[in-house]
């Protein structure tokens, strides 16, 4: 009776630790993630446009999401009609890359070790694109196109960037 006793405490303390260990590796199984609202990826867009009409720049401006999907875009009534995919690709670049693309053009130039980078479809290599991060986790990208320079570009995605630092738990 004993022995039967024992093995049954044995078998509870299994049934007990597997359902543990069962919970647990489902909650290992699953991540929590933080996403830019679109009202905050707008307020961002809007500030950096307005921000490069300030300097006389006619640009588009778009955030890209965590996974590098536009989630608001804005072009300026005369900035050219390939500016709109390359504010977006900018953002995506910086997003995959986990780089602002200012950074990322320099670490892939002709001779580096990661140029080669730069012949992957949508990766943008000029500066203008530029990370949003909450809480310490990467939530998205801005990214500029139409200034002059991928360093004004940038400097305009910055605007919009601290446009809603604010509104992120940095």
């Amino acid at each position: 009776m004993r022995k039967l006793a024992h093995v049954a405490a044995i078998a509870a303390t299994v049934a007990a630790a597997s359902t543990l260990s069962t919970a647990a590796l489902a909650a290992e199984g699953t991540i929590a993630l933080r996403l830019l609202t679109p009202e905050t990826a707008l307020k961002a867009v809007n500030a950096a446009l307005a921000d490069c009409r300030k300097r006389g720049f006619q640009v588009a401006v778009a955030v890209v999401d965590r996974s590098g999907v536009a989630q608001a875009l804005i072009r300026d009534r005369h900035a050219g009609p390939h500016t709109v995919h390359t504010a977006i690709d900018k953002g995506y670049t910086a997003i995959s890359f986990r780089t602002d693309t200012l950074e990322f053009a320099k670490l892939t130039q002709p001779g580096q070790a990661a140029s080669g980078i730069r012949q992957i479809p949508r990766v943008i290599a000029v500066g203008g694109g530029v990370q949003i991060s909450a809480a310490g986790q990467l939530v998205g990208a801005i990214g500029v196109s139409g200034a002059p320079t991928g360093e004004a570009d940038e400097q305009c995605a910055k605007a919009g960037l601290a446009s809603i630092r604010d509104d992120l738990e940095f």
